[in-house]
């Protein structure tokens, strides 16, 4: 049972790549270097903390729905990190709860919300280390593509506050501007990052031995492993030994004790999923409250 959910598992994860490839949008650089980009993740490489814990506590704020709930979604995503569950199993169901919420919500409102958030909330939690190595990317002609569980949406939001070429997310399904309750594909996360990343790079005609890709998670040991060179970013303890063994450097810009400095909760793969459970659930309880469901 286990070998064919894991076959299953494999399967979803490189349709959720496609799926990603095929959404993302590209904006090249004044003079391109085509065939090399740099690949990011989001959650405590790029951003101190979760993208969609801050998204949804940018919700709380304004009233739409209460601390309790955000503290109990927060401690979710502390227990999956600390835990490790981020098996297939686990991933199914996360894949089917997050169905739960979408189903009504007007895409629109979700990108506005997110900008808004982020220049409130957001901005300040940007690592300067890991955004001047994005720049410096950048400087260089390469494009540069944020890859994360994150809604495709708040992703692509974050990117283009950065100034960056794209982002690549998990992709929900939507008709006429309102979501369908369907994701597109399955989550962003784990093996589906890498073949995200290969389907990109088909696309745009990419030479993956010439790309860069950047991470704090040993669940990202996929996309790392698929470029030519791999940077570990605030590094959890596997993926500090992997690249220790292998090599690949190892950038740390978090001061203090590490139990503190990345504030809770530091989201991966299905935690993200529980933050965007909550935000969807705000989301449903303000569009009732207006009428509009």
């Amino acid at each position: 049972m286990r070998r064919l959910l894991r076959r299953r598992h494999d399967a979803e994860a490189e349709h959720a790549g496609e799926v990603a490839a095929a959404a993302a949008i590209t904006t090249l650089p004044a003079e391109p270097d085509i065939q090399a980009a740099a690949f990011f993740d989001v959650d405590n490489t790029m951003m101190r903390g979760a993208s969609i814990y801050h998204f949804a506590r940018g919700l709380a704020t304004r009233g739409m729905f209460s601390g309790s709930d955000l503290v109990k979604f927060a401690l979710g995503q502390a227990v999956f990190r600390l835990r490790g569950n981020e098996n297939p199993e686990h991933i199914a169901v996360a894949r089917e709860t997050a169905l739960a919420f979408v189903a009504g919500s007007k895409v629109e409102d979700v990108v506005r919300l997110g900008e808004e958030i982020y220049d409130e909330v957001m901005a300040d939690r940007i690592w300067s280390g890991t955004r001047a190595l994005a720049q410096a990317h950048l400087d260089a002609g390469q494009r540069v593509w944020l890859v994360t569980a994150t809604p495709v949406e708040l992703a692509r939001v974050i990117a283009q506050r950065l100034g960056l070429t794209g982002a690549l997310g998990t992709v929900a399904e939507s008709d006429n501007g309102i979501y369908t309750g369907r994701l597109v594909g399955d989550l962003l996360h784990g093996p589906a990052k890498a073949e995200a990343v290969r389907a990109l790079a088909r696309r745009e005609g990419l030479d993956l031995t010439r790309c860069t890709a950047y991470s704090d998670s040993a669940n990202d040991l996929p996309m790392l492993s698929l470029v030519g060179s791999a940077v570990a970013i605030n590094p959890d303890a596997e993926l500090r030994e992997h690249a220790r063994k292998h090599d690949w450097p190892i950038k740390d810009f978090r001061t203090g004790r590490k139990a503190t400095m990345t504030a809770l909760p530091i989201a991966a793969g299905v935690g993200a999923v529980a933050g965007a459970v909550a935000a969807g659930i705000a989301l449903r309880r303000h569009y009732r409250a207006r009428g509009e469901f």
